[in-house]
Parts: structure tokens; C-alpha cells; sequence
């Protein structure tokens, strides 16, 4: 579905960039790999160019952006936050909670302003896909936090309800065919969360339970492939049902 497209991945090191970035490769697209550190994903793939990059540095995006050639698509799965993320809402400060709106929706602004600056110098069909989730579609259930230390933190409600819209501003000022932005909206993603939540999780869901970051990808394939030709703006939700 890829075949000779160049694919950017940022936030490459993670848990769903590496599976990405895997996809990418299995569906015959070329990729390269952008994170802040590359420890994670150094001897990890083959044929992979490997981009150190700093979503929140200003210069330093932009300047990738005009110095790099032949990107076809580019998918966001950066996630920078403060060390005081994911705090009970009581328990977050004003100044911690705009840090982190300022280190992930600035940045998802900064890569979609730049990944449109670049479709109109060169004029090359792009197609921009942004992580965002189920929780910046419907609020929160908080009862699955229960007999847990976990939150589900206000700062993540906030910053992914805005990048829904961000999809639709940014596809609608371009006003170019050529250029597409979406989103995917997962579920709980599995990363050793305790048995207690998993359980009250997958009480939620058909079946399923909290999905394996393999399980999201296939979405993310379809939106860079030229089978989505012609949709842009929207998001499409990824949760086995979780959210009905």
C-alpha cells in the first residue's frame, strides 16, 4: 500500500513509533525515523534513516522541514510532557498543566504549520496523520481508575480534543486536495498497566480489552495509502467498541 512512498515518523523510539514504523516497512514504504533520543531504535530496523529531532524546538523542525526531500507522509506519534504529567486534577498546578499543553498540542501545531509549508513549496501530494484518542472524543470513565494509582490526566483530555479541531482548521486553510490531515483515535493502549485496570478496561470493550499497538496501525496504513484519496479532516476511532 506504501510502495515508494517516504514515510517520516515522529516519536519514533516509542511503543506505537516502532510499531509504525514496522507497518510502514512491511507495506513496502520507505521510512524516516525522527525522536528526540534514538536509544530505543538504533539497531532496531534496517534501511531506516534516523533523523535526533526536537518537536518543541522551533528551529530545529523547521529546519528539517527545508532540508528534507520526498516526504509522502508523515505521522506524529511524539509524546512530550513535563515530569509532573499525569497528576490527579486536584493536584496539578497552572503552571504544570500550560507546560504541558505547551510541549504537545505546540508541538502537534508546529509539525502540522511546518508538514503544510512544506506540501506548498513542493507541491507534493502529503498526507499528515495525527495521533489523537478516545478520551478527545468523549469524557473520561473514570470508574476503570479505581483501586488503582492511575488517572486519566486533564492535561491528555485537553490536548487531544484540540487536535481533532486542529485536523479540520489546518486541512480547511490549506484547501488542497493534495494535502490531507486526519487523525486516529485509539483506546487503551497495553503498556503493563496493573490487572486491576486491564480488567475494569476490558469489562468496557467487546472482547478485546486494551489493544496491542499493532492493533491501531492498520488505521494509520490506510490514511498515508492512496485508498483514503480524498479524506481529510476527520478521525477515525480505534477501541473494540469502548466508546458506544
Amino acid at each position: 500500500m506504501l510502495k515508494n512512498k517516504t514515510i517520516l515518523v515522529l516519536g519514533a523510539a516509542g511503543l506505537l513509533g516502532r510499531s509504525v514504523i514496522n507497518s510502514i516497512i512491511q507495506n513496502r514504504g520507505n521510512v524516516i525515523a525522527a525522536d528526540i533520543s534514538l536509544d530505543n531504535i538504533n539497531d532496531s530496523f534496517k534501511g531506516v534513516k534516523l533523523v535526533s529531532l526536537d518537536v518543541n524546538d522551533e528551529n530545529s523542525v523547521r529546519n528539517f522541514f527545508y532540508e528534507v526531500d520526498g516526504i509522502d507522509g508523515v505521522v506524529n506519534c511524539s509524546y512530550p510532557r513535563n515530569e509532573q504529567y499525569g497528576a490527579s486534577f486536584f493536584d496539578v498546578n497552572l503552571s504544570s498543566f500550560n507546560e504541558n499543553i505547551n510541549l504537545h498540542l505546540g508541538s502537534s501545531f508546529l509539525i502540522m504549520q511546518q508538514s503544510a509549508s512544506y506540501f506548498q513549496r513542493h507541491k507534493r501530494p502529503i498526507s499528515v496523520v495525527n495521533i489523537a484518542s478516545i478520551y478527545g472524543v468523549i469524557a473520561p470513565d473514570f470508574s476503570i481508575y479505581e483501586k488503582t494509582k492511575m488517572t486519566m490526566p486533564v492535561e491528555y483530555a485537553a490536548i487531544k480534543s484540540a487536535i481533532l479541531h486542529l485536523n479540520k482548521y489546518v486541512s480547511e486553510f490549506v484547501h488542497d486536495s493534495n494535502f490531507r490531515v486526519n487523525s486516529i483515535s485509539p483506546g487503551g493502549i497495553f503498556d503493563g498497566q496493573p490487572d486491576e485496570f486491564l480488567n475494569a478496561y476490558a469489562s468496557k470493550t467487546h472482547g478485546k480489552g486494551m489493544l496491542d499497538s499493532s492493533d491501531v496501525v492498520h488505521a494509520i496504513i490506510f490514511l498515508l495509502s492512496d485508498q483514503s484519496m480524498f479524506i481529510t479532516g476527520q478521525n477515525i476511532i480505534v477501541d473494540d467498541g469502548f466508546t458506544l
